[in-house]
C-alpha cells in the first residue's frame, strides 16, 4: 500500500495508463516526483514497475480496490480513463469522496467534462488542447511554443524579430500595443526572468510572452510586415 510521504514532496496517483497516462507517469517520474500508478493491464503496469514499485494492478475499479492500493494517501490524483465513461465518473467521485486533496480528471467530450466538474475534479482535455495548441503554432508561424493557461492567458515562446532588435523592451511597448507582457528573456540560451526596461534586444534573443491570443496575433501579423 501507498503511503503518507514523509520527504514533503507531493506524491501523485495516475489511475488508467494509455497514452496520456503513461506520458505524464513518465514525466513525474522523470521529475524524482513519488507516483503511485494503477491500471488493469498487467503488461501495461509492469512495464512501469521498472520506474516504480508503486504500480498495481486492479482488475475493477471500485471504492475498495482503490482504497487498497493507498490512493487516498496522494496529494493529487489523476484520472486518465477518457473511453470508458462509466469508469471515468465513477473513479472520480470515489476519488474526491476519499478526501484526496486534488483530483484531475481527463474528459473527452464537454458533457463528459461537466460531468466531472460537477464532481468536483479539475477537468482537463488532453486532445483539445493539442489541437489548439497545434492551430496556434501554425497560425503564427514566428512562435516556437504555445501554452494555453486559460481561455483568457497564454505563455508563448517567440523569437525577436529583426525590428525589434537594438530596440529596448521599454521602446518596443507590447503591452500597451498588444496588451502582452514580457515575463522573461533568453540571451544564448541564459533565460533571464528579471526584464530590464532598459535591456536592449539582440540578434536570437528568445522572448518568453504572456497574454490573450488575439495580442499574440496581431504581434505575430506585425512581425510579418516588419
Amino acid at each position: 500500500m501507498f503511503g503518507k510521504q514523509k520527504n514533503g514532496n507531493i506524491s501523485y496517483g495516475i489511475v488508467g495508463i494509455g497514452r496520456f497516462g503513461y506520458a505524464l507517469a513518465m514525466e513525474l517520474l522523470k521529475a524524482g516526483n513519488d507516483i503511485l500508478i494503477i491500471d488493469h493491464d498487467e503488461e501495461k503496469v509492469s512495464m512501469l514497475r521498472e520506474y516504480t514499485e508503486n504500480a498495481f494492478v486492479v482488475k475493477y475499479i471500485d471504492r475498495k480496490s482503490l482504497e487498497e492500493t493507498g490512493i487516498q494517501n496522494c496529494d493529487v490524483a489523476i484520472v486518465c480513463i477518457g473511453e470508458q465513461l462509466d469508469t471515468s465518473i465513477l473513479t472520480t467521485l470515489n476519488l474526491v469522496s476519499m478526501g484526496i486533496p486534488h483530483v484531475i480528471s481527463k474528459a473527452t467530450s464537454a458533457e463528459h467534462g461537466e460531468i466531472l466538474e460537477k464532481l468536483g475534479a479539475e477537468v482537463v482535455y488532453p486532445e483539445r488542447d493539442m489541437a489548439i495548441r497545434l492551430a496556434s503554432r501554425l497560425e503564427t508561424s514566428s512562435i516556437m511554443d504555445f501554452v494555453q493557461l486559460s481561455e483568457q492567458i497564454n505563455v508563448s515562446k517567440i523569437k525577436i524579430p529583426e525590428g525589434a532588435v537594438g530596440k529596448t523592451v521599454l521602446e518596443l511597448n507590447l503591452r500597451s500595443r498588444f496588451n502582452l507582457n514580457i515575463i522573461a528573456i533568453e540571451k544564448k540560451g541564459v533565460v533571464m526572468d528579471t526584464v530590464d526596461p532598459n535591456y536592449v534586444f539582440c540578434n536570437g534573443d528568445v522572448l518568453y510572452i504572456c497574454g490573450g491570443r488575439d495580442g499574440l496575433l496581431q504581434l505575430t501579423e506585425w512581425i510579418q510586415r516588419s
